[in-house]
């Protein structure tokens, strides 16, 4: 029988998106995140089992401001949202 994959959510709020994954099983040292532009990838590796998840975030992010927690084999994660520019209009006269 095959053990259930993570419960994962994606949560956004003004400033920041929450990744919150469940990872029972698997102690902190076994977690791995990298995240690259809009994309978030989740790996773990235990003696006995492997898992690993890319995920598409609603918005761009800043990589270097990730804040991250494990407890309970719960990980949560925060991420900023990148400022994005919008396109300005320019009439010329």
């Amino acid at each position: 029988m095959r053990e259930p994959k993570p419960l994962i959510d994606i949560l956004e709020g003004n400033d920041d998106i929450m990744v919150v994954a469940e990872f029972a099983g698997f102690n902190k040292e076994d977690l791995r995140i990298n995240v690259k532009d809009q994309k978030l990838t989740l790996s773990a590796e235990a003696s006995d089992r492997k898992y690993r998840k890319s995920l598409n975030l609603p918005k761009r992010v800043i990589p270097s401001t990730i804040c991250t927690t494990y407890k309970n084999g719960v990980l949560e994660i925060r991420l900023k949202k990148a400022i994005e520019e919008k396109a300005m209009d320019k009439v010329a006269g």
